[in-house]
């Protein structure tokens, strides 16, 4: 049988730690990354829906993907959250409940 080697490389950058800066854990990473990529879909939505009314209603002659923003159309929307969580567009806030179980364990 085969040996199969694996890439150790992260495979969507930036990396954990760079999202995380060491203050939150992975799971919380894995969900606030999920809420936002939903935050991208709805969007892509809201303008793919726009965009078809105005052809529908032949307020353009542009077709449907000239209408919507190349980001939100040509990248997956994971991708998006990500980088939108990088550069700050979009903040990850943890309860305060959590902060505070945190720090009496800790303490």
């Amino acid at each position: 049988m085969k040996k199969q080697q694996v890439n150790t490389q992260t495979m969507i950058t930036p990396s954990i730690e760079e999202l995380t800066k060491g203050k939150m854990n992975r799971y919380a990473l894995v969900m606030a990354t999920a809420k936002a990529a939903k935050i991208v879909t709805d969007e892509y939505i809201e303008q793919r829906e726009a965009a078809e009314k105005k052809i529908a209603n032949k307020e353009t002659d542009k077709p449907l993907s000239a209408l919507i923003d190349p980001e939100l159309r040509d990248k997956k929307a994971v991708r998006n959250a990500v980088n939108r969580m990088y550069d700050g567009e979009i903040v990850i806030k943890e309860p305060e409940e959590l902060k505070e179980a945190d720090e009496e364990t800790l303490g």
